[in-house]
């Protein structure tokens, strides 16, 4: 447990220090969220139907952009071998890299969707349902994105191969948090959607970090 602690603390301080995935991510998920509005048109009960899914994607497509770095620099330096060789359980390493991703991207997102929300007209009551359906499913998103980086590391330019490989399995997530946000809007109960989201975020929590394990040590040998 304390190496995985001091794996965490060493991604953190390393993304802070380089000031590259989580910020590079919060920026694109903020001009994403701007962007898209403009090229649908700007009638405010239309931004209203559309904030939730809008934010998602936006949200989605923002976590892919650290993914490939998530194991592919401790690659490149040697250190993913001493990671592995530890006798620390390569499952509680990966999870601690997990969170420490979700942190520094997830987390961002979370924080600055409710003003994005409010440029997109979102319903008042929706506020706190997009904010816990982010809060639920953007784990999923980092746990799910550690299996798609351990099956890429090592690949030369393996960017676009981890996007496709993970997309698919992120769009239970960002259907399920996009209709949750909608069904708030619409003043309709979003309970279910957001039972769902919860659901898939505990198995990536469970199968992630075994999956990813199993991954990096086929790759690593």
């Amino acid at each position: 447990m304390r190496a995985a602690i001091a794996l965490f603390r060493r991604d953190l301080a390393l993304a802070f220090r380089i000031g590259g995935g989580g910020l590079m991510a919060l920026a694109f998920f903020a001009i994403a969220a701007t962007l898209i509005p403009i090229g649908i048109g700007g009638a405010a009960e239309a931004l209203g139907r559309v904030a939730g899914g809008v934010l998602w994607v936006s949200a989605l497509l923002a976590c892919l952009l650290s993914l490939d770095r998530l194991f592919q620099a401790d690659f490149e330096d040697g250190s993913l071998d001493l990671i592995v060789l530890s006798p620390s359980p390569l499952e509680m390493s990966v999870l601690a890299k997990a969170a420490a991703h979700w942190l520094t991207t997830g987390l961002p997102l979370i924080i600055a969707s409710p003003v994005l929300a409010l440029t997109l007209n979102l319903a008042p009551g929706a506020y706190w349902v997009l904010i816990a359906s982010l809060a639920i499913g953007t784990p999923a998103l980092s746990l799910i994105g550690a299996v798609g980086a351990a099956l890429t590391v090592g690949v030369r330019r393996g960017g676009l191969l981890l996007s496709l490989l993970v997309l698919p399995l992120y769009l239970p997530t960002m259907i399920l948090g996009a209709r949750a946000v909608e069904r708030a809007s619409t003043g309709l109960d979003p309970i279910s959607p957001l039972a769902l989201s919860g659901a898939v975020t505990l198995v990536a929590l469970v199968a992630g970090p075994i999956a990813a394990a199993a991954a990096l040590r086929v790759n690593l040998r």
